[in-house]
């Protein structure tokens, strides 16, 4: 199965109906089908859930979405992630990355998708708590087992990630991060170095050059924005940017849909877009994203960033 090779992966937290513990129903089932079919008619195949979406009622749609279409596991990639549980009564959400806890969390995801093995799992948010020793046998039997086939995490340092690595037997592929033409600090701590700003700006400087150094492929969860550039704007800043988006996708024959997520597949780290949208037409927005070559040039790029981050560049 090829793995970890879409332009864009869909993901699928805004699947299963309430951010509450209700049951969901058919009417859920039917809008999931509705935006899994407009990923794979873009030409999307890799989903991405984590076991906490809609408090798991996401993988279990998802997995009533695999029961109405007999071959459909076979064509696609089933990402998914543990590591965070949810608030529960008088305890707070917190992050758990203790090795009994990831097998467990694994298994009822197998069981909320309807299948037997996940191709990749992420580890959700770093854990101070975790033990690296304890995560790397909870992993390396996963993988033995036959139940995960890749790895990766989320949010995490390079220096995370690489204390990490130091106790696998396995590699980890990917590394998932809120990146995006508004959320751009990935981009600008390369830029403030030596700068005041540099202290302020908080993104781990080293962990873009360290995920391509050693083949770990960067996802960007959060990719449009929430819509602020292709309608929902807020700020002078975010109001200039819209209409520019607006104007290169008139000027290119696109969506600007398009244009957000070219913005971050064009850095040469490879970048891959995570879009979250349920819609099916907002969905089927993002098809030139998925299907051709970044279409911005090199001015466009920084005028696209310039304009954003509401200031020149220092």
């Amino acid at each position: 199965m090829r793995l970890m090779a879409d332009r864009v992966l869909y993901g699928c937290m805004g699947l299963g109906g309430t951010w509450d513990t209700r049951p969901y129903g058919a009417a859920d089932i039917d809008e999931a089908e509705a935006a899994v079919r407009a990923a794979l008619d873009v030409g999307i195949t890799t989903f991405d859930h984590a076991d906490i979406y809609r408090h798991g009622k996401a993988e279990s749609v998802f997995g009533e979405v695999l029961a109405r279409a007999p071959g459909l596991r076979e064509r696609i990639v089933l990402q998914t992630k543990c590591g965070i549980r949810l608030p529960d009564g008088d305890r707070p959400g917190l992050y758990d990355l203790r090795g009994d806890r990831i097998v467990q969390r694994v298994e009822e995801s197998l069981t909320r998708l309807r299948t037997d093995v996940i191709d990749v799992l992420l580890l959700h948010r770093p854990d101070p708590l975790a033990d690296p020793e304890d995560v790397a046998k909870a992993l390396l039997s996963l993988h033995e087992q036959g139940l995960v086939r890749q790895f990766g995490v989320s949010n995490m340092s390079a220096e995370q990630i690489a204390h990490l690595r130091g106790y696998l037997g396995v590699p980890l592929v990917a590394n998932q991060l809120e990146m995006s033409l508004h959320r751009r600090d990935w981009c600008e701590a390369g830029v403030l170095v030596n700068t005041p700003a540099a202290a302020a700006n908080g993104f781990p400087l080293g962990t873009l050059e360290y995920c391509r150094e050693n083949g770990i492929a960067l996802q960007a969860w959060g990719s449009l924005a929430r819509g602020r550039f292709t309608g929902c704007q807020e700020t002078p800043a975010e109001h200039a940017t819209a209409d520019l988006v607006a104007a290169l996708a008139e000027a290119k024959g696109t969506t600007p849909e398009t244009i957000v997520l070219w913005w971050l597949q064009r850095h040469p780290a490879g970048i891959a877009p995570v879009i979250g949208s349920a819609r099916p037409d907002r969905i089927r927005a993002c098809r030139d994203a998925v299907q051709q070559e970044p279409g911005l040039t090199h001015e466009e790029w920084y005028e696209l960033w310039i304009t954003a981050r509401g200031a020149p560049l220092p």
